[in-house]
């Protein structure tokens, strides 16, 4: 009777390959990386020629065939955005309706998150299911009756008609909403048994701790004022007064052509708020996505 002489495996060696010996990776995992690298060279080719682009000759900017890097490297570009028009005003005017709405959403999201989360009072999830109703609404069948409301309280070419008209979304309520409920009751309860009522409770208990979910929505809001385009266009009469950076990005486009250019560079300019914002906010952005409903779970 013959004995097998095959040795055996020592301890922690992997079977069927030599000790220190790698798998190979999966094929699976290979189209993955492949396919999120191609769309990421996708997404970001359009950024890199706008960057370049901006620092090209106007007449090379559009020509066939197109090349990322011009004749020459043309810094004045950045300059001249702000003799061709008015941009330090728009600048200006994106920055304080921005500013502006992200306070008063941050205060009316709260609140009413609060409420519809925390407290119980009759007919809490009806209104708040009519009041989620109102996200399927596209803005564009808003803007007519918007503008109608906004002629009758006297607010036409205002900064309040920019400011507080898409301050009162179902999208930030609904947000603070989730967080809030996955705050222990528990401190609710002890902030009971201190004799604090429910507003010290929101203020000095709930609040406080809503940091991550506040950051994610003044991250949301600042982007959807300062990108705001159609409605400005409507209510706005004096664009060089109160117009918004994209209003200032359509003036370089006139009857006699566009300033390609300085459209780009200012197209650029445009970018480096919000890019600054969300890169100072990227712990609590994460954070805030991961407890507040948004992170698919």
């Amino acid at each position: 009777m013959s004995t097998s002489t095959t040795p055996a495996l020592a301890d922690g060696e992997p079977r069927g390959g030599r000790p220190g010996q790698k798998e190979n990776p999966r094929f699976g995992t290979v189209v993955a990386y492949a396919t999120v690298l191609l769309a990421a060279i996708i997404f970001v080719a359009p950024l890199v020629y706008a960057v370049f682009s901006a620092f090209k000759p106007s007449r090379e900017v559009m020509r066939t065939p197109p090349s990322l890097l011009g004749s020459e490297f043309r810094w004045e570009n950045f300059t001249e955005v702000f003799t061709y028009a008015p941009f330090t005003t728009y600048i200006t005017n994106s920055f304080f309706v921005s500013i502006a709405g992200v306070i008063v959403v941050l205060v009316v999201s709260a609140t009413a998150g609060y409420a519809f989360g925390r407290l119980r009072w009759p007919g809490r999830d009806v209104f708040f299911v009519l009041f989620l109703g109102t996200l399927m609404v596209p803005q564009e069948v808003l803007v007519i009756p918007m503008f109608v409301l906004m002629q009758w309280f006297g607010w036409v070419d205002t900064y309040q008609s920019l400011v507080f008209p898409w301050a009162f979304t179902a999208f930030g309520t609904f947000l603070m909403r989730q967080f809030f409920r996955g705050i222990p009751y528990e401190l609710e309860e002890a902030a009971r048994v201190d004799g604090a009522g429910p507003l010290r409770t929101f203020l000095r208990v709930i609040l406080p701790l809503a940091g991550p979910a506040l950051a994610v929505l003044a991250v949301f809001t600042f982007l959807n004022y300062w990108n705001s385009y159609l409605w400005p266009l409507i209510t706005v009469n004096d664009y060089t007064v109160r117009g918004t950076l994209p209003i200032g990005l359509a003036s370089f486009s006139t009857q006699n052509g566009t300033r390609w250019d300085l459209q780009m560079a200012a197209s650029i300019i445009s970018m480096i708020p919000t890019v600054i914002l969300v890169i100072a906010l990227q712990k609590h952005l994460v954070k805030g996505i991961a407890t507040s409903g948004l992170g698919g779970r």
